[in-house]
């Protein structure tokens, strides 16, 4: 239940999930991506950090790669194709970031498509969900529900929601902006399949730019925090090399305050949950080296201003580069990796 929590923002519901844990001592959670250009690192690092205590809890854990659902969703310019390559390039990132492929089914959406029981569950939750509720989903998609939303878009949901029951998973453990498409896994679920997943939904790890004065909704600011990690300037992505991870966190918002704070927020869920500790360089005049063991002294230190916001992002810069040197080695050193990257870092990518 520790590891679950800790990788939970929301469990829907503890009492599910403790009845889980005890009738099973083996699970099946899954999350889904769609294909869609460049991977960064709340994707890469951050996924295979929580996919591990998930399986440390129990989990065989399902990676679902959504190439149709990004085609749905017009990824790529609903280049099926360009999608799939972006797929494999996802798939092989999983596999050098320390993710225990042991306990990890990666699974193709267009696989899926292949079976006529299949299509029998989209079919049937279209037919048991208004139009009104399916669009109200519209978030899951990066997409808000005043869009004018493609035909295939309001397939998209039908088609995720299916996901969960031809998979027969037990837990849903996707992002908070994922939420409303698993309520409705849990409204009908019982209904039409005889089941009900667990939902538990991770947080959302803002991008490096400041956030909007004020959101009209938690889903507007859900969906901020989504696309933030979109923008080449606002991102670390499992490419960038040490000169662009340091030029980016310079440039990141960093108030003098705990609330909102992204350097802070990195520090929590990459480095502490990688290293157990960080450690800031200062100078001897600013009182030396500080080394954290905590991301709550960490937290309490930088409140009383003991910690100053440009030492912090050396840092967190030094760490994450630390963080992503292997995967990017590994690519630039194996010339299909490179070759697989090149192209997927070629598309154009629809915003």
């Amino acid at each position: 239940m520790n590891l679950i929590r800790s990788v939970g923002e929301e469990v829907v519901t503890e009492e599910e999930l403790i009845e889980l844990l005890d009738s099973k001592k083996n699970f099946y959670s899954y999350d889904g991506f769609e294909p869609s250009g460049q991977i960064h690192i709340a994707q890469g690092i951050l996924r295979s950090i929580n996919v591990n205590k998930m399986i440390g809890a129990g989990a065989t854990f399902n990676m679902l790669v959504a190439d149709w659902h990004g085609w749905a969703n017009n990824k790529l310019g609903g280049n099926l194709d360009k999608i799939q390559t972006a797929g494999k390039y996802l798939i092989e990132v999983w596999r050098l970031t320390g993710m225990d492929l042991k306990h990890v089914n990666f699974l193709w959406a267009s696989d899926f498509v292949k079976d006529d029981e299949y299509w029998k569950k989209v079919m049937q939750i279209a037919r048991n969900s208004t139009l009104k509720r399916i669009i109200r989903t519209a978030q899951i998609m990066g997409r808000l529900q005043s869009e004018a939303l493609q035909a295939s878009q309001i397939l998209y949901p039908c088609l995720q929601c299916a996901d969960i029951f031809q998979m027969e998973v037990d837990v849903c453990q996707l992002g908070m902006d994922q939420r409303k498409v698993n309520m409705l896994a849990r409204e009908i679920g019982p209904k039409l399949f005889g089941s009900k997943p667990i939902v538990v939904s991770h947080h959302m790890i803002r991008g490096l730019n400041p956030p909007k004065a004020s959101y009209a909704s938690i889903e507007e600011k859900l969906l901020d925090i989504k696309m933030s990690k979109s923008n080449p300037d606002a991102a670390i992505f499992m490419t960038d090399n040490e000169s662009q991870i340091r030029k980016k966190i310079q440039k990141a918002y960093c108030p003098e305050i705990v609330e909102e704070n992204p350097i802070l927020e990195y520090s929590q869920y990459f480095i502490f949950e990688k290293y157990d500790r960080l450690k800031v360089e200062r100078s001897s005049k600013f009182g030396g080296d500080i080394e954290f063991n905590s991301y709550l002294d960490l937290e309490t230190s930088y409140m009383k201003g003991e910690v100053h916001p440009a030492d912090l992002k050396n840092a967190v810069a030094t760490y994450l580069n630390e963080m992503i040197h292997p995967v990017r080695e590994a690519f630039e050193s194996n010339s299909k990796l490179r070759d697989l990257r090149d192209q997927v870092l070629s598309f154009r990518v629809t915003r």
